[in-house]
């Protein structure tokens, strides 16, 4: 009977939703991105967004204090962007073959095609379970096309 009350419990926690992004970041020359579905604006005044990263994520080790990363959100059409970056890359992979990209006044990769980006930088990080929640101040961005932003609900909230 527990194992059952504890699946359900996982169910319902799965269906709180999401949004789907792809975080890309830069360091000593090198570049990458991943998939990112915890994210959420936290404050107004300054503007700052949290990010929960799963520890073991060689990304975590770039995003140090004053680190800059971009969040590009998706749109609910950018199913290829999910298989893209849904794999993962190691930080030595190259994450970005095949895709239209900028980076504007420096920022970490911009993916064109996106519904739009934030240019954000690392003001804190927190041990929290199996994850690391990142607190940043959203530095700059902007709106790339018209669209809707991708919202994810998963089945279960035990696993991604």
């Amino acid at each position: 009977m527990v194992e059952e009350t504890q699946k359900q419990t996982l169910a319902a926690l799965g269906r709180i939703p999401s949004g789907l992004f792809v975080l890309t970041a830069r360091h000593n020359g090198q570049e990458t991105g991943m998939l990112a579905s915890w994210v959420q604006q936290c404050s107004f005044d300054p503007p700052q967004v949290t990010v929960a990263v799963k520890r073991g994520r060689g990304l975590l080790d770039w995003l140090t204090d004053g680190a800059s990363f971009t969040l590009n959100i998706l749109d609910d059409s950018q199913t290829d962007m999910i298989a893209h970056f849904g794999k993962g890359f190691t930080l030595t992979e190259t994450a970005f073959d095949g895709l239209d990209i900028d980076r504007p006044n420096g920022a970490a990769p911009v993916l064109i095609e996106t519904l739009a980006y934030l240019v954000c930088q690392v003001t804190g990080r927190f041990p929290v379970a199996d994850h690391e929640i990142l607190l940043a101040r959203v530095v700059s961005g902007r709106v790339l096309g018209e669209g809707h932003p991708m919202v994810h609900v998963r089945k279960s909230g035990g696993h991604y």
